[in-house]
């Protein structure tokens, strides 16, 4: 049992939900400052949920709709699908159910929630097909996991608001940059299959220089959302650990070598976005109102 439930851990790459859940958090506690610190678990645990499933959902597609790509790809040639660990009826199944989970918890939260739910899953599931027909692939990424801190807000406030929106569109352009550093280790796989992603388009250093831009309007929205609420010193702390982490990665991959991708790609934007939650959840609750 425990062997089945690490194969379908291993599908999803759970380990990469660290990504966008500091997001979803740092959206639930900007609503939760909105209606004075009225802290409800069970709302929390239902976010969490959300996020959860959504992605899951989003992966497993993701791995169903790339079955075929994978078996081709040496990179990929060992994942669950094309490798014969997990059948794709399985796979598409695991789809179903997340993808019902997270509309059925969406219901209970809000009306709101529950509209949008459809629309969110749209997105998160249409991202898979985008590489065949465009390179802004990494984008659309980016606009799926950007759902997570405006979600959560909505969960809490039931309303749109700009704030969340501004970590959105900073979640929007951090994603697009360490997906297109990630897609670099497939240029030439990409090339000559006729897929799209910016390294096949523009090549492996002005994808990297692309990537540095997104990264920098990352920071941006980042000091866009700090000053528009009025944070203080303890946010501005965890926007420059943030950035700096940012910059840090392109310190590891270079054009002519693709050795260090996992490590900026995984471990230094997991740590940048947990530690950036934290900073931004303590600040909320040493300056509340």
């Amino acid at each position: 049992m425990i062997r089945e439930v690490k194969k379908y851990f291993s599908l999803v790459t759970f380990s990469h939900t660290i990504f966008a859940l500091p997001f979803a958090v740092i959206g639930f506690f900007l609503g939760i400052r909105q209606i004075q610190f009225q802290w409800d678990l069970l709302l929390f645990v239902k976010v969490i949920l959300c996020m959860v499933f959504a992605r899951t959902s989003a992966m497993a597609f993701n791995r169903y709709a790339d079955r075929f790509i994978d078996h081709l790809n040496e990179r990929t040639q060992k994942r669950e699908i094309p490798s014969g660990t997990i059948s794709s009826k399985a796979a598409l199944g695991l789809v179903i159910l997340s993808s019902v989970m997270f509309m059925l918890i969406a219901y209970t939260i809000n009306r709101l929630c529950f509209y949008l739910s459809p629309v969110a899953l749209l997105v998160i599931l249409g991202y898979s097909y985008t590489k065949r027909f465009t390179w802004l692939c990494h984008v659309i990424l980016g606009i799926g996991l950007s759902l997570a801190p405006i979600g959560a807000y909505l969960a809490v406030t039931g309303k749109f608001d700009m704030l969340p929106l501004y970590f959105s569109f900073a979640v929007i352009c951090w994603v697009s940059g360490f997906d297109i550093i990630y897609s670099l280790q497939d240029e030439e796989f990409d090339k000559s299959n006729r897929l799209h992603s910016i390294p096949s388009f523009l090549g492996k250093s002005k994808a990297l220089q692309l990537s540095s831009i997104l990264h920098t309007g990352s920071a941006v929205f980042i000091v866009i959302a700090g000053t528009s609420a009025g944070f203080g010193i303890v946010y501005w702390m965890g926007a420059v650990l943030f950035t700096s982490l940012l910059v840090y990665q392109h310190t590891l991959v270079k054009a002519n070598d693709l050795s260090k991708v996992n490590r900026a790609f995984f471990t230094t934007n997991g740590m940048a976005s947990i530690l950036f939650a934290c900073f931004v959840v303590a600040e909320l609750f040493l300056n509340r109102p």
